[in-house]
């Protein structure tokens, strides 16, 4: 942090506009108590079919904790969430049509409990499927790492 000093000799009057010495001065700041490092989570989302080797492709980012829903971070990170139908005929998140469906594979515990529409759409699912628009990344104090198996419907 600066701060600006500026002396003004005693018989300076006002018709004197310019200060005799002026002096830019560190001061010396904590860094610590000015930042706060949020908590992260590791984010890597599976891609639904493996390429011509076997392997499955996968897409990898971080999102602060409890600061956003997992369709929003994929969305933003161009991570594809709806199959041909749910591209069409998606909610927009609203949690009206089941549609964004994704399989937790590994990090179930630094997500937010499934919602009564998650509830409601998922009933005859497994525990592990979740709705992307209703699935909170972190709780604003945690960090980890999710695992996220998109499509988990063209598994089956």
């Amino acid at each position: 942090m600066a701060a600006r000093i500026t002396f003004w000799p005693p018989e300076f009057t006002k018709k004197h506009h310019k200060p005799l010495i002026s002096l830019t001065k560190r001061i010396p700041t904590c860094i610590s108590c000015t930042t706060t490092t949020k908590p992260e989570i590791e984010l890597e989302f599976i891609g639904p079919k493996p390429d011509e080797n076997g392997n499955y492709p996968m897409d990898k980012t971080k999102a602060v904790s409890g600061e956003k829903l997992l369709r929003n971070i994929m969305s933003e990170n161009k991570i594809e969430l709806y199959a041909a139908y749910g591209k069409v005929m998606n909610c927009g998140g609203g949690g009206s049509c089941g549609t964004c469906i994704v399989e937790i594979i590994q990090g179930k515990d630094v997500l937010n409990e499934r919602t009564n529409t998650e509830l409601r759409y998922l009933k005859k699912k497994p525990e592990s499927w979740r709705l992307a628009c209703q699935t909170i990344v972190g709780n604003k104090k945690n960090s980890g790492k999710v695992v996220v198996q998109r499509f988990p419907q063209w598994k089956k």
